[in-house]
């Protein structure tokens, strides 16, 4: 593969791999510059997908540790958020082997735009009071179907997952961005372990490059956590909304 002997490329993995880092803490979309990126050292579809979760699954570790460093990390709900998660991470997985991603693509798509469009015209809906409590999945039958989509499609393909995680957690079951951020990074990470397993298992990982993407992850992921700490949650809601926006609009022009 190109990689091996393009140090241009492997550059180029670094650097991509520093940015999504920086875009996964912060919202979400950092795959979809990883995957073309892979595609183009020589992987197949199915390889770059699966070689994808390695440097997903280091960032998620490290920004998790970044959150809780901060006190900023909810660990006591993970549990119950987890269990719909997985499930559905289970499933979108195991269908990454069979199934063609254009299965799943207006069906991303349509929640970017409806997620988009719900920030601009009603931004209550993603702006819990400051009083307000957070709910259980248990107490949300949409935040847990909602939960168990973000499992499935992150299981599917990745890619864009951390949006529609951010809408189902601050907007469904009320945490407040910051919060949400980190409960989504540490939902990722989970069910990262369950794809990658599955992956490794059907020998869909080139670890090298997968390693190159994650040692310039931990450098975004460090740059995002502080960045997130630092601006308002106005200022991080504009943000999501031009990258759902951006996303939208490159995967549309794509076709």
């Amino acid at each position: 593969m190109e990689y091996l002997t393009d140090p241009w490329l492997a550059a180029a993995m670094l650097g991509a791999g520093v940015l999504a880092g920086f875009i996964n803490t912060l919202a979400g979309g950092g795959g979809l510059l990883i995957l073309p990126l892979l595609m183009l050292s020589g992987m197949s579809a199915a390889m770059a997908n699966g070689t994808m979760r390695v440097g997903v699954l280091i960032q998620s570790v490290e920004a998790v540790r970044q959150f809780n460093k901060r006190g900023t990390m909810p660990f006591k709900p993970l549990p119950a958020i987890l269990v719909p998660c997985l499930l559905g991470t289970l499933v979108g997985t195991l269908a990454a082997s069979y199934l063609p991603e254009s299965i799943l693509k207006p069906v991303l798509l349509t929640t970017l735009v409806v997620v988009a469009l719900i920030m601009v015209f009603k931004p209550n809906q993603l702006s819990p009071a400051a009083d307000e409590l957070p709910l259980q999945p248990n107490d949300s039958v949409a935040g847990w179907l909602g939960l168990f989509f973000c499992g499935a499609y992150g299981g599917f393909v990745q890619a864009g997952v951390g949006f529609v995680l951010i809408a189902v957690l601050v907007g469904q079951l009320r945490y407040d961005m910051l919060r949400g951020n980190a409960l989504k990074l540490a939902i990722t990470g989970s069910f990262t372990v369950l794809a990658l397993g599955i992956f490794v298992a059907r020998d869909q990982v080139a670890w090298l490059p997968g390693l190159l993407v994650a040692a310039g992850t931990l450098l975004g992921v460090r740059l995002g956590v502080g960045f997130a700490h630092r601006v308002s949650p106005r200022v991080l809601k504009r943000i999501l909304l031009v990258m759902v926006l951006a996303v939208c609009l490159a995967a549309a022009i794509k076709g």
